[in-house]
């Protein structure tokens, strides 16, 4: 004889979103796609890292976008819950398997207007364009301004986006979204079984050595609070090739020179003359890998508001740094960005370095919300919203499918100049051939070739250009 009694209990109320606003309350204004605020219930299973530690503690060290005041009120005010009650004191630790509920009135940064570019579609995928500055999935101060919320917003309520790869916010390119769970799923078993080759578009400070450079470096995570990651001994495997596509050198050397004078002085990254257009072939997909990697090389990118800033590594940018010293310090300057100070990238330099530093950065305005008295940030600058970073092309190592972009506007030879306009085997002859660099799959690995010269920063390995031709393969 069955129970009588129902075995599905309700949650509790506290944990039920008390505002879903839909559609999505979405407005442009200035080249900017904004949502209005609105009443928003984050529900979140705690994770290992948080398990008895005391849920004032997790809030302050994991969650950047208000200040720890704010969440000691929100706990006290019963704004944040655990399990659906009223947490009894701020220092209550939470144990594994509990939830915690936190009610919020929320405030979406803006992205850019740009829609979201389709690429390729059939029953199964759709293959988009990602414009750069937009999250892929709702984290953080971001919801609906999220690519998943927008394809939502676009294709129906009840449609479920389903992303089988991941780019960082900031970066744009190509992505693949499943139409239903079997699609994604086998995307993205292909792309985790490394059979899917990848290359990306990035513009870098200064001149970039020719040929293929390969960096073996190890990334750690520093700070998952502030997206923080280094090249650290202890960190996971990475592994990235590198080559050149174009070097454009300043308008007047002259006029670049003087940059080095008065303030200027030990301020190693000034000495990098110009930019460079790199293409990236990632052979692992460890977090920031390309960001991190070019900025070990002493090569950071451009307008990259992390690791291209001085205020937060330095005159060198991080160029070669492999200890921890300093880790405490950098997230201490780093931590500062986008509230006391404005959040550009110091290094930055090309002919629009002037009017970089004169636009306003998004940074906390004074002003508070009405409603909850949150601080109110500006809007970002169009050059906050996205770096010189774009996942060109992907495509299948088997040969099955292949999918690419044009070459973004920033990639293009600026004006007066003459450069590759695409990535194509006529502007580019280019086959990197991991077997020669000593990076193929299979387990007897093939040293690099002879005439293999390694570079001043231990482990990165620059080949002269291979006697290959046509599209990576």
């Amino acid at each position: 004889m069955p129970d009588d009694k129902f075995p599905f209990v309700d949650p509790p109320p506290v944990c039920i979103t008390p505002c879903d606003p839909w559609p999505p309350p979405y407005y442009l204004e200035d080249g900017l796609r904004k949502v209005t605020p609105y009443h928003y219930t984050y529900n979140t299973y705690c994770k290992q890292r948080w398990r008895d530690r005391e849920i004032l503690d997790i809030f302050a060290a994991e969650f950047r976008d208000r200040p720890t005041e704010y969440y000691e009120k929100a706990i006290v005010e019963g704004r944040v819950v655990l399990n659906g009650k009223p947490v009894p004191s701020t220092t209550t630790l939470v144990r594994n398997g509990d939830i915690i509920s936190h009610t919020l009135h929320r405030h979406e940064p803006p992205v850019s207007a740009q829609s979201i570019g389709i690429v390729h579609e059939d029953e199964d995928l759709i293959v988009i364009n990602k414009p750069a500055g937009m999250p892929v999935h709702p984290a953080g101060r971001y919801n609906f301004n999220s690519i998943i919320e927008l394809m939502r917003a676009d294709r129906g309520y009840g449609w479920n986006p389903l992303p089988c790869n991941r780019l960082d916010r900031l970066t744009s390119g190509i992505m693949f979204i499943g139409k239903h769970r079997q699609a994604a799923e086998d995307m993205s078993a292909q792309i985790r079984g490394r059979t899917v080759k990848k290359e990306y578009i990035t513009r870098v400070v200064g001149e970039f050595p020719e040929g293929e450079v390969v960096c073996e470096k190890p990334i750690l995570q520093i700070s998952p609070k502030l997206g923080l990651n280094a090249v650290r001994a202890n960190g996971k495997e990475a592994t990235t090739v590198f080559k050149r596509l174009a070097y454009y050198p300043p308008k007047d050397e002259s006029d670049s020179e003087t940059q080095l004078n008065g303030e200027d002085k030990g301020m190693e990254w000034k000495k990098l003359r110009g930019y460079s257009i790199v293409r990236c072939f990632p052979i692992t997909g460890r977090t920031h890998q390309l960001r991190v990697h070019l900025q070990f090389l002493g090569h950071p990118i451009s307008n990259d508001p992390i690791y291209a800033n001085q205020r937060v590594f330095g005159p060198s940018l991080g160029r070669g740094h492999t200890d921890g010293e300093n880790d405490e310090d950098i997230m201490t300057r780093l931590s500062r960005m986008g509230k006391e100070d404005v959040a550009d990238a110091v290094a930055y330099h090309d002919e629009m370095v002037d009017q970089y530093n004169k636009r306003k950065a998004e940074k906390m305005t004074g002003e508070t919300c009405e409603v909850c008295d949150t601080p109110l940030y500006s809007d970002p600058g169009a050059h906050e919203l996205g770096i010189y970073l774009h996942a060109r092309r992907y495509h299948c190592g088997e040969g099955k499918w292949d999918y690419e972009t044009g070459l973004p506007e920033w990639a293009l030879p600026p004006p007066s100049m003459e450069g590759p306009t695409e990535a194509t085997q006529e502007s580019d002859p280019l086959a990197v051939d991991l077997e020669k660099l000593g990076l193929a799959d299979d387990e007897n690995k093939s040293a690099p070739e002879q005439g293999t010269i390694v570079l001043e920063d231990g482990g990165v390995q620059h080949n002269q250009p291979l006697a290959a031709a046509g599209a990576v393969a």
